[in-house]
């Protein structure tokens, strides 16, 4: 197993591009099971979770083949497979969007309930919901959501929950909607930009939806759909996730490849936090970063601040001027990240749904522990700022979600090897703050 050892300090200057978007491509890559022929895919990032899709998309009968960087053509070569097992989609939460199009375009679906990062608990039971309208016979066995249809009817289905609306439920229900009969009303859809990437992708598929990006859906049902050629839209979280580490270093960063506005919310935000960003057509440049300015956070669904940017965000304003609020609305429980970021001298309490930061005026170089992907990206950028050495350890879910970090990384400047776990010690002699068990405590902190 690999660790990451960053030396912090030093501020990262240059260019980088932005990959093609993991959560579009995951739902696209499982919408051509109901697509005849040969379709290419372009953009599609080298990442774990996209080995896990192909995987998985493998086992249910399809031939998938890279070509040149960034290029899969995919086919459907077998359709008697419909039984997605537990040992790929136990890997990451995306599998269970092949769900949909199994079930439109074959009749049947055996999936295993879906795995992915530890963020709190995410049941699919608004997917279910969604397909059972549509008249699916579904039934719970054994740890798999077993699903038949021989004729999918179109149907008005209300996909709003206790945390609001849901993305893969969303692409599932969309997905498996194209082929049913008749039209669909999908209300309290999710608006991302990656559930409008799978429409645009759908509809040039020769599919009829109206409504995308906004909560409200409506699809007329066709009778097949037809391969194509699609380019998955960059990477806003990964653009977001660059953003802050080029900000929090005091760097000079231009990120190429992006759509400044599915970061709305977020560009809003960093502007009150002191981040000043000059927007291009398909560019942004953080540059000139002066003093990080405390704020509070909400992270909320699309177009809000999205809950993926919350553990970068909350590194970002350890070290800002003052006590910020951080709360997530999305993922309450999405804060085991927070115990290491205090690892490294951040002086953060929990309350419920949220943290309370008081910013401080350095970070030192700990041994820290990744406990999912986001938080994976919160422990690099606040590496990256602190003082001496920091090792990250269970980097594997860095590579779920971000293509190539520690090459640009490398070319930005920043001083990072990865390493294997067997292959370095590493030892800091630096102590402790004694405010450090302040983490959990319901008392304010010192000072």
């Amino acid at each position: 197993m690999d660790k990451l050892v960053i030396q912090g300090g030093l501020p990262l200057q240059g260019s980088v591009q932005i990959s093609g978007a993991k959560n579009a491509a995951l739902p696209i890559m499982a919408a051509c099971l109901a697509i005849p022929g040969k379709t290419l895919l372009r953009s599609i990032p080298e990442l774990r979770d996209i080995t896990s899709m192909t995987g998985l998309l493998a086992q249910l009968g399809m031939s998938v083949s890279q070509g040149k960087a960034g290029e899969w053509l995919l086919e459907s070569t077998d359709s008697q497979h419909s039984v997605a097992d537990y040992e790929l989609v136990r890997k990451m939460r995306a599998s269970v969007c092949v769900l949909g199009p199994l079930l439109a375009s074959r009749g049947e679906a055996c999936v295993s309930l879906p795995g992915g990062c530890n963020i709190g608990h995410r049941p699919i039971d608004l997917h279910l919901k969604g397909l059972a309208a549509l008249g699916a016979e579904i039934e719970i066995q054994s740890g798999y959501v077993i699903a038949k249809a021989a004729k999918l009817k179109g149907a008005r289905i209300f996909l709003g929950g206790a945390m609001g609306s849901t993305v893969t439920g969303t692409c599932n229900i969309m997905s498996a909607a194209v082929l049913a009969s008749g039209t669909t009303v999908i209300e309290s859809a999710a608006c991302e930009p990656e559930v409008v990437d799978l429409g645009n992708f759908l509809q040039a598929c020769g599919a009829k939806i109206e409504g995308l990006g906004t909560p409200c859906i409506t699809i007329d049902g066709v009778d097949n759909l037809s391969p194509t050629e699609y380019e998955i839209i960059p990477d806003r979280i990964e653009a977001a996730t660059w953003i802050i580490a080029a900000a929090i270093t005091r760097g000079d960063v231009t990120l190429e490849n992006v759509v400044p506005e599915h970061l709305s919310a977020f560009l809003d935000k960093l502007t009150s936090l002191g981040v000043h960003c000059q927007v291009g057509t398909d560019s942004i440049r953080v540059s000139g970063v002066k003093k990080i300015l405390a704020g509070d956070i909400v992270s909320l669904a699309y177009p809000g601040i999205p809950t993926d940017t919350q553990a970068q965000l909350t590194a970002l304003l350890c070290l800002a001027d003052g006590t910020s609020i951080v709360t997530d609305r999305v993922f309450p429980e999405r804060f085991m990240y927070a115990s290491e970021l205090v690892r490294m001298g951040a002086k953060i309490r929990r309350e419920a749904n949220s943290v309370i930061i008081q910013g401080v005026n350095k970070l030192s170089g700990a041994n820290v522990m990744a406990s999912d992907l986001r938080a994976s990206a919160a422990l690099v950028i606040a590496a990256l700022a602190a003082e001496g050495e920091t090792t990250i350890r269970r980097i594997y879910h860095l590579d779920r979600g971000y293509e190539n970090l520690t090459g640009k990384l490398t070319a930005l400047g920043a001083n990072v090897q990865r390493v294997s776990e067997s292959s370095r010690k590493t030892t800091h002699s630096i102590p402790q703050p004694h405010w450090q068990q302040a983490l959990l405590a319901k008392t304010p902190l010192d000072n």
